[in-house]
């Protein structure tokens, strides 16, 4: 058994960025891991037209880029993430936060509260959040 990662994908470190068929991957690779690459090209068949070939060959990019892990059985590759749901969604958050609102969080969030049609319910769920984040921190 085998085993490919990028060293430091850790928690603390979420300084990488997932292109769509990036992120359509690794979805399908959470939900089904540990994976051959036709069981990811059958998964994405409905969505993407992609080949095995292409589906493969994405694959075997992102676990060059320390995205995903491969351990070799016989003739079969399996696929694990290396990364997790909430590393992948913080270092969108991140990258967008950087890009959009120059790393400020406040603006961002004034910006989401201001521009979008919040339901009450998603209103009251926020407040819910912050109060209990307050009360974490105090």
């Amino acid at each position: 058994m085998s085993s490919k990662a990028k060293k430091g994908s850790t928690e603390a470190n979420v300084n990488f960025e997932l292109t769509e068929a990036e992120w359509l991957i690794i979805k399908k690779v959470w939900e089904n891991e540990p994976c051959a690459a036709p069981t990811v090209q059958e998964a994405l068949q409905s969505q993407k037209r992609w080949s095995y070939s292409t589906v493969k060959t994405m694959m075997d990019r992102m676990a060059d880029k320390g995205l995903l892990t491969t351990e070799k059985i016989r003739n079969l590759i399996l696929y694990r993430s290396a990364v997790t749901q909430n590393q992948a969604q913080k270092s969108e958050l991140l990258r967008t936060l950087k890009r959009a609102f120059n790393g400020a969080l406040t603006p961002m969030m004034q910006f989401l509260v201001n521009n979008d049609d919040l339901s009450e319910k998603e209103l009251l769920q926020l407040k819910t959040m912050l109060k209990a984040k307050r009360k974490k921190t105090v």
